[in-house]
């Protein structure tokens, strides 16, 4: 099919949407999203979860990032099962659970649990902290934020550019879960849907951010980033293989990631920053696979429109990702 042409085609999102109940999930029956349409937030059915023997038999060790004992968390094979594991193993409602950190207690966006965990990576998994609500006028388009999600319902902020709009408001903070915005609940949203949510506000207008902020340990009080650059640190650990969980399917153990595929990765990433306003490693690793074995753009563009229909890349996005793709074949990094 040439490329730009009778595109679109709509398909399974990459995770289901759910609200939280006490956990938004992804990966399990989806239910109507407050965003409604025909996207991601659609009634759909996702996969059943894998038989136990088909899971890995892995055990990790865990802390809560404000501070607590170790535990042990095993037999999980995507995101919202490991966030119940670890609500499990410290008494705690999963929906308490905002994301997870590899290798760190601190809101370090670059160490965030993605797709992937290093088979000798610790889990520090942030709880919800103080609740804020924050008005904000938008004075520019561009608001200065990336969002990213957990996987499992809640997006938050994962940079905040600096100068921007937002840079000036210190009640915001990376790590922000954005629960609503003017009353509309946010929750069992994706990323990319909030992001086109605040770019849509009008400009010249004030309208009102609900966010709750990650619990903090002593030592980061008062510590407000705007996240680390790009590329700036590594995804995963130094463990010998990874875990790499997967929205369909059951979980799998997989060599690290060739040099190639790190630097794809990271360029997609990069991308998807730039077009959508959103970080998402799990999604670039997906379309890294797609197209690693593509011999034109157009092919990309299928494999995208038959996998991710409902992101919707623009054409021209596409064609930056088969060249970064390409480039990182070459090592033109």
């Amino acid at each position: 099919m040439p490329l730009g042409l009778g595109r679109r085609k709509k398909a399974p999102p990459l995770v289901e949407n759910e609200e939280a109940e006490p956990g938004r999930g992804g990966l399990g029956v989806g239910e109507p999203g407050p965003l409604g349409g025909g996207g991601a937030g659609g009634p759909q059915m996702g996969l059943p979860p894998p038989p136990p023997a088909l899971r890995p038999r892995l055990v990790f060790h865990t802390q809560l990032a404000h501070g607590s004992p170790t535990g042990r968390i095993e037999g999980f094979t995507n995101v919202k099962e490991l966030y119940g594991k670890i609500a499990e193993a410290f008494r705690l409602p999963a929906a308490e659970v905002m994301f997870c950190t590899l290798n760190t207690h601190k809101v370090d966006m670059d160490k965030l649990l993605g797709g992937q965990i290093g088979l000798e990576d610790f889990i520090f998994a942030h709880v919800k902290g103080q609740r804020k609500e924050v008005e904000v006028f938008k004075s520019e388009e561009a608001l200065g934020l990336t969002i990213t999600d957990n996987g499992a319902g809640y997006a938050f902020i994962k940079r905040i550019k600096e100068g921007s709009v937002i840079d000036h408001i210190q009640l915001i903070s990376v790590g922000d879960m954005i629960e609503a915005i003017n009353g509309q609940s946010l929750l069992g949203c994706r990323h990319y849907e909030v992001a086109r949510l605040l770019k849509e506000l009008p400009r010249g207008r004030t309208f009102t951010l609900k966010l709750t902020e990650p619990r903090k340990a002593f030592d980061m009080i008062g510590v407000r980033s705007g996240g680390g650059r790009p590329g700036s640190g590594p995804q995963l650990g130094t463990g010998r293989g990874t875990l790499r969980l997967r929205s369909r399917g059951p979980a799998t153990v997989e060599d690290v990631p060739s040099a190639f595929e790190e630097k794809a990765i990271e360029k997609v990433d990069d991308l998807l920053e730039s077009y959508m306003g959103i970080r998402d490693t799990e999604l670039a690793a997906t379309m890294v696979e797609l197209g690693k074995d593509k011999r034109n753009p157009d092919e990309l563009a299928e494999a995208l429109d038959e996998q991710l229909g409902d992101f919707a890349f623009p054409d021209e996005f596409v064609f930056d990702v088969w060249g970064a793709i390409g480039d990182a074949k070459v090592g033109r990094f």
